[in-house]
């Protein structure tokens, strides 16, 4: 009984610690002033907003629940075992269910960024290594549309451009609970090692492609977007090959002239549409350099960007002469390289959240 007992002591010692950083009062509150916005007649005025907004008071309800629940649970294993009504069997696997749930609880604990709640808007850009790069550009953006088909997140393609053997850039609005959280590790460049498929003599090469991961922010007023700062093109969307998708202009490309950072989006059928996700894009770049940089003003933003070359990766993907995935902050490594392109990506993620918890 001892033995189950100091188990929970120190599981209700985790739990109370956790609670201190979660803040369930704080996040009571937030529902609360949600709720209170939904009931507002013309919230669904503006659908997607209003939607979003909706799964945000849905993740906020479960993460709430289940912190209420993992205490009363906790507290009911601590009577049984003081009251001695289970034998040790049952104790056993009574505490390591609890210790199993505080375990997948705890994430949230690990997500106290500003932006770490926030959808996420991921970029895969296609760097130096021609064709293989452009290929490896394609394989790095179903690698992240097939890990959010195994996990919670929902996957939206806002923009691909197109290249003769696979992408150019492609960008994905990711959204779910902590999707930043998580996501925020891919950001840097990516190299794959290769005997390559675009070349007679099917020699090693190495290719580079950067991903570029922004949380998705709502239009912020310390961000003034300007009409004489901004120029605005619209064109046709294409598809592979060149192949018209549709043929008006409804495609988008913004470029904010005080910073040269140029975005675009042709996703969508509606000119509309697409110029509303183009400057969410824009707005999110804008947002997060100002906080990463301590910014004041726009005119600050201007900085050294990192080349999309050797030297500069986070992650290699070796493909030949052995089969290796290894990120080179945190030193993990996979060797089965293709369950990393088919979106198995969670250890590696993991293995950055600890690394980083263990850090602060």
């Amino acid at each position: 009984m001892h033995e189950f007992k100091k188990r929970l002591d120190i599981l209700q010692e985790l739990f109370d610690k956790a609670l201190e950083v979660v803040n369930l009062e704080q996040l009571k509150q937030e529902k609360l002033e949600l709720e209170e916005a939904m009931q507002d007649p013309h919230f669904w005025d503006q659908a997607e907003k209003a939607a979003e907004i909706t799964k945000k008071v849905s993740n906020l309800d479960s993460e709430i629940t289940h912190f209420e629940k993992l205490a009363e649970e906790i507290s009911f294993a601590k009577e049984m075992v003081g009251e001695q009504l289970l034998d040790d069997k049952e104790l056993d696997a009574a505490v390591s269910n609890l210790e199993a749930k505080f375990d997948k609880l705890q994430i949230a604990t690990f997500f106290t960024g500003k932006f770490d709640k926030n959808n996420v808007i991921l970029t895969v850009i296609c760097g130096m290594g021609g064709k293989d790069a452009q290929d490896f550009t394609k394989l790095i953006t179903q690698m992240y549309q097939k890990y959010c088909e195994k996990s919670d997140f929902d996957c939206q393609v806002l923009d691909i451009s197109y290249a003769e053997a696979g992408f150019k850039s492609a960008t994905l609005k990711i959204s779910g609970q902590f999707a930043y959280g998580w996501l925020k590790f891919e950001h840097g460049v990516h190299r794959l090692i290769r005997l390559s498929p675009f070349n007679t003599g099917n020699t090693r090469e190495t290719s580079f492609v950067m991903v570029d991961v922004l949380p998705e922010v709502d239009f912020d007023d310390s961000v003034k977007l300007e009409e004489k700062d901004l120029r605005i093109d619209a064109f046709k969307s294409s598809g592979p090959g060149g192949q018209s998708v549709n043929t008006t202009d409804s495609a988008v490309r913004i470029t904010h002239l005080p910073t040269s950072i140029v975005v675009s989006c042709q996703n969508e059928r509606s000119q509309h549409q697409n110029k509303e996700n183009a400057m969410r894009l824009l707005t999110a770049k804008l947002v997060k350099l100002m906080h990463d940089k301590q910014a004041q003003t726009l005119d600050d933003l201007r900085g050294h960007k990192n080349e999309i070359s050797f030297g500069n990766q986070i992650r290699t993907y070796t493909m030949h002469p052995y089969q290796l995935v290894k990120d080179h902050r945190t030193n993990f490594e996979f060797k089965n390289i293709a369950a990393v392109l088919e979106g198995n990506i969670d250890e590696f993620l993991r293995a950055e959240v600890e690394n980083l918890t263990e850090i602060r």
